[in-house]
């Protein structure tokens, strides 16, 4: 009897939040290692179909990095990272089109589907247009990345008519160049842009990491809640460091445009996305202004 009324308690703590995030859109950028593992992200792609059931409208943007360095080793191309970005020329883009668009992305939907939602692919330069990211090494060099975008503008119309239609899009990083070239996009900044371009009220992003930790090696330090006037004193103490420093850079910037809250959560924990949205104390990082 115990084991029923926790269960209806914790229905019971999540009605609010359900209450609350009814007809609200959120997007959910997945990527990391769980892209790895079948049985993480068929959790994480349930979660969303209970999203969708309540009634919130989830939008997913993936990634899909270690998948195509695989496909990558089977072509005989060698990968080559500047700055943590995948350098992709002529025949990489075919290779990352192929993994994003025809392999990741629709069985995504498939399992999505597996859990009786509505759920539809959209590959991202039907919708993302970017002009060429530029940049410079330590020595003021210019870099090039190849076909590597930046983006400046999403089309929302094919989102929202799906939402509408209470379909989940799953969409890939990817963007059309103004020379009408493929180019891949970071997942993160792709998920970001989509967020601020629907004006979502929430940005997720799921890692290989429970959130922002003070001590790296101790997962009890969890900073569960950050204000965007503190992001600059914990990169100047080295807090917020390498990997973590483009993911927080990323929500402080979707925050300043106007989304609400921008989360960053553990993927490999069951459910840890219904937990952070439906409980009050959540599982991982939330950046609010």
């Amino acid at each position: 009897m115990e084991r029923y009324i926790e269960k209806a308690a914790a229905l019971i703590e999540a009605l609010p939040f359900i209450q609350q995030f009814r007809g609200e859109t959120v997007v959910v950028k997945l990527g990391g290692s769980i892209m790895e593992s079948e049985e993480g992200y068929s959790r994480i792609m349930q979660d969303i179909a209970f999203m969708e059931c309540i009634g919130m409208f989830p939008v997913v943007v993936h990634g899909g990095g270690k998948a195509i360095s695989r496909a990558m080793k089977e072509a005989n191309i060698a990968p080559n990272f500047v700055q943590g970005l995948r350098v992709t020329d002529d025949a990489t883009i075919d290779v990352v089109e192929q993994v994003l668009n025809r392999e990741v992305n629709p069985h995504l939907v498939e399992i999505i589907q597996q859990f009786h939602g509505k759920a539809r692919g959209i590959h991202g330069e039907d919708i993302i247009r970017v002009e060429k990211l530029t940049g410079a090494d330590e020595h003021k060099d210019p870099v090039d990345w190849g076909y590597v975008g930046k983006v400046n503008h999403v089309d929302v119309e094919p989102i929202q008519a799906y939402l509408k239609s209470e379909i989940v899009p799953v969409i890939t990083p990817l963007g059309k160049g103004p020379d009408g070239r493929l180019y891949n996009i970071n997942a993160d900044d792709a998920a970001t842009a989509v967020a601020v371009a629907l004006k979502a009220r929430k940005l997720v992003f799921l890692t290989d990491v429970p959130g922002l930790l003070l001590d790296p090696e101790d997962r009890s330090t969890i900073i569960s809640s950050l204000h965007l006037s503190e992001v600059d004193e914990l990169i100047d103490r080295g807090v917020i460091a390498g990997g973590m420093l483009p993911k927080i850079k990323g929500m402080v910037g979707a925050v300043k445009s106007g989304i609400r809250k921008a989360h960053i959560i553990d993927a490999s924990m069951a459910h840890s996305l219904l937990l952070e949205l439906f409980t009050s104390e959540g599982v991982g990082t939330e950046i609010t202004e």
